[in-house]
């Protein structure tokens, strides 16, 4: 391979790196954002009547149409982080 092809390749492999790190970086960010909001939300009064409601809201959905028609395991994975 020509050197010139070799520099390009190499720059743009530089490029991509900067441009994952950045996004992991965002990721975490955005992780701690979401975690600190759970966590004022806790603090907030009625939230567990809250959660008891979108249970049930879950639950009758799913026996009414026979189908689960939304996913509960982002609720489930939430609370394994706290």
């Amino acid at each position: 391979m020509k050197e010139s092809t070799l520099l390009e390749m190499q720059n743009k492999i530089k490029a991509l790196t900067n441009v994952v790190q950045n996004l992991l970086s965002e990721n975490l960010q955005l992780r701690d954002l979401s975690v600190g909001t759970l966590e004022t939300l806790k603090l907030m009064p009625g939230y567990d009547e809250a959660i008891e409601q979108l249970k049930e809201s879950v639950t009758k959905k799913e026996n009414k149409d026979g189908v689960e028609q939304q996913d509960t395991k982002w609720y489930n994975s939430i609370h394994e982080v706290c």
